[in-house]
């Protein structure tokens, strides 16, 4: 089984969690980030990792799914400024999820990222107070993901490895 483990990252964090996966796939595989993949003909499995941004999936990602995810087996790894559980959350990796749509999705991870201090000042500036309130909370997020999160995504790639070769 030959597999892509792909990323768009601004900030450096969700390359960790996809340096993490990658770790932990087994057999033929490729790390790359998401703007150097042309095709992913010849992969049997493709996870895709991307941050929450704007509240849904990376406009990158989103385009990255629709025109390369159609048919294939994809699992998600996202990253997010909220902590794990945030009542919002859910809305938002739903709409991460939606844009798999196409896909054969085996499964969606998500942890904790780092709120970049560029994003928390631009919050802090707004008028609307939940996006005040969110960038108030960014000290909560440094040094997101952690190592217990990175663990976290490592179990995650052993899991879906072990779908795929099952054929789920």
């Amino acid at each position: 089984m030959k597999t892509l483990v792909t990323y768009f990252s601004q900030t450096g964090k969700t390359k960790l969690v996809a340096e993490a996966v990658y770790g932990a796939v087994e057999g033929e595989k490729d790390l790359r980030p998401m703007e150097g993949v042309a095709s992913l003909e010849g992969y049997d499995l493709v996870f895709v990792g991307f941050p929450v941004i704007a509240f849904g999936p990376a406009p990158q990602a989103k385009e990255f799914l629709k025109k390369h995810g159609a048919g294939k087996k994809v699992a998600l790894f996202i990253t997010h400024a909220a902590p794990e559980g945030d009542e919002k959350l859910m809305e938002w990796l739903a709409k991460c999820r939606e844009a798999a749509a196409g896909a054969d999705l085996l499964g969606m991870f998500d942890c904790q990222g780092e709120l970049s201090e560029q994003i928390a000042d631009l919050l802090l500036k707004s008028d609307d107070p939940l996006l005040k309130a969110f960038g108030e909370r960014r000290g909560e997020t440094i040094g997101q993901p952690d190592e217990s999160r990175l663990q976290k995504a490592r179990l995650f790639a052993a899991e879906i490895m072990g779908k795929a070769k099952k054929g789920y």
